[in-house]
């Protein structure tokens, strides 16, 4: 892998997170000076928040995916053997794979529609495609960050290693 791709791949989430949430934290902040220093406060201030945040969230998936971070219960995992565990991480996984590739053909018939019918923003009145492409492309990224989860797994099962478990939260 060349060094570009190994940087992007380890820290594309975290660098597109920080973008939109300086995005989010400075609007917000001109918007509460504005609005109690000058009594004036604009349209476009709470959608820039909004969207920033849709994206946040999105791509935040992606990034809980990646590291395993995601909300789990996982109290039967420290009583299974690593092949069990292996494969009911293998299961979670395609299971989430078909879910995001569903949500993924729905969200784009969104995207879609609001492209053929040109819809804008009410505040910023630019296309709408631009904050509805967020949720297609989290899961794209959820699927590609799958993916590359399935494959470690499967190798970690083939090699009799243990499987990665991400951090734990109360560990």
């Amino acid at each position: 892998m060349s060094r570009l791709y190994q940087a992007i791949d380890a820290n594309a989430e975290r660098w597109l997170l920080l973008v939109f949430y300086v995005m989010l934290v400075g609007t917000m902040f001109i918007e509460v000076v504005r609005r109690e220093v000058f009594a004036y406060s604009s349209i476009w201030g709470e959608e820039i928040v909004r969207y920033s945040f849709i994206y946040l969230a999105w791509i935040g998936a992606a990034a809980a995916v990646k590291e395993r971070g995601h909300i789990r219960i996982d109290v039967l995992m420290h009583y299974v053997p690593y092949r069990i565990k292996a494969l009911l991480y293998i299961f979670g996984d395609v299971v989430m794979f078909v879910v995001a590739l569903i949500a993924i053909y729905w969200s784009w018939e969104t995207v879609h529609v609001s492209w053929k019918f040109g819809s804008v923003t009410h505040g910023l009145r630019i296309s709408q495609v631009f904050f509805l492409f967020a949720v297609p492309f989290g899961f794209a990224l959820v699927i590609f960050r799958l993916a590359q989860s399935l494959l470690r797994d499967v190798s970690d099962l083939r090699n009799g290693t243990p499987v990665y478990e991400g951090d734990k939260l109360f560990d």
